[in-house]
């Protein structure tokens, strides 16, 4: 894989999250309480919310506009609510996040 450094983590408050701009769309790359992070669609496939601007609970994050809940892991809609949003591979390096580059060029999900 190569490996695209967006910033520090420390960029990201805990349970918060920052949004990248790519050719295919933005990606919401989001920073958990155990300093764990995840990156997905920065669009909610039930009404377009933009999910970087949502409340992150646990490994989850709570969509804005209509409170559908989705796995930061998966990508997969929580409870009764049914859809996903599409994944990236993110991980930490020396205190830097890095994201899949090649899987952010082809626009295409983990």
């Amino acid at each position: 894989m190569s490996w695209l450094d967006i910033g520090a983590l420390d960029d990201i408050p805990q349970r918060g999250a920052r949004v990248v701009k790519t050719a295919h769309g933005c990606v919401a790359v989001f920073r958990t309480m155990d300093d764990q992070v995840f990156a997905m669609d920065d669009r909610c496939p039930h009404k377009g919310g933009p999910l970087s601007e949502g409340i992150v609970h646990g490994h989850a994050v709570t969509c804005p506009l209509h409170n559908w809940v989705f796995s930061l892991e998966t990508g997969l809609a929580q409870g009764a609510d049914e859809g996903a949003v599409a994944t990236y591979p993110a991980r930490i390096e020396a205190g830097r996040i890095l994201l899949d580059a090649a899987r952010l060029l082809r626009g295409r999900a983990a």
